[in-house]
């Protein structure tokens, strides 16, 4: 058992971002340093990365766990994955007063001059393809702000993501020129996602998930989360 949890990380409030102090902050940060502390860790790093590298960095044992991922029967090939932390709704970034009047991922899809713009290897990317969207309209990009900066440049019309990352965004931008639009659940079903942790860390990985059923739904994890935007009923999802 290491005594150091290496965790990685993405710029992606309300989950994780470096705050104003210049420490890493976030639900999902917050929650994996509690964790390593009821683990008995010494020592919790955070490391920043990109989404696309979070995965391989695990399998190459460049950090222990990552924030919190969507669980897919894929990703499971590769990776371990604790208990669900969260379970979300996808939504829309658009420009301030959704000019071009989507709904959801469908309408994208029949608006044929519409382009849509997804996180490099986010499941947003499939669920925009499952509904309708043209593969040739989808345009890729490795972060958050990347994302939302080419919506409010108008270089895409949407970005498709959780919509509880793009409040996050808009949260720390409230200048921004850009709004959310929920996408429907018979579009996509709000999804669960979790801790990911190399395959060779079963024992770690259960030592985590007895923790995370101390934690989830206590009044120290909704306190924390409501101070990220989530509500009671958000949590109560997972439990």
């Amino acid at each position: 058992m290491t005594e150091k949890m290496t965790f990685a990380f993405l710029q992606e409030p309300p989950f994780c971002f470096i705050d104003a102090s210049g420490d890493v902050s976030g639900c999902d940060a917050k929650l994996a340093r509690k964790v390593c502390q009821a683990l008995g860790l010494e020592d919790f790093s955070p490391v920043e990365t990109e989404f696309a590298k979070l995965l391989p960095g695990l399998t190459k044992g460049q950090w222990d766990m990552t924030t919190g991922l969507f669980v897919s029967d894929q990703r499971k090939k590769s990776v371990d994955f604790t208990r669900p932390i969260w379970v979300l709704q996808d939504g829309l970034l658009v420009a301030k007063g959704n000019p071009r009047e989507f709904k959801g991922y469908r309408s994208i899809a029949k608006d044929e001059g519409a382009l849509i713009g997804v996180i490099s290897g986010q499941v947003q990317h499939q669920t925009a393809l499952q509904n309708g969207v043209a593969p040739e309209r989808i345009r890729i990009f490795a972060t958050q702000a990347g994302a939302a900066d080419a919506v409010a440049a108008g270089a895409v019309h949407a970005y498709a993501s959780v919509a509880m990352a793009h409040r996050g965004y808009l949260t720390r931008r409230p200048d921004a020129p850009l709004e959310v639009i929920d996408v429907a659940a018979d579009e996509k079903q709000p999804a669960a996602g979790a801790f990911a942790l190399a395959k060779d860390n079963a024992v770690l990985r259960q030592r985590i998930d007895s923790c995370l059923d101390d934690l989830l739904g206590s009044a120290w994890h909704r306190g924390m989360m409501r101070g990220y935007g989530f509500s009671d009923a958000d949590v109560d999802r997972l439990l």
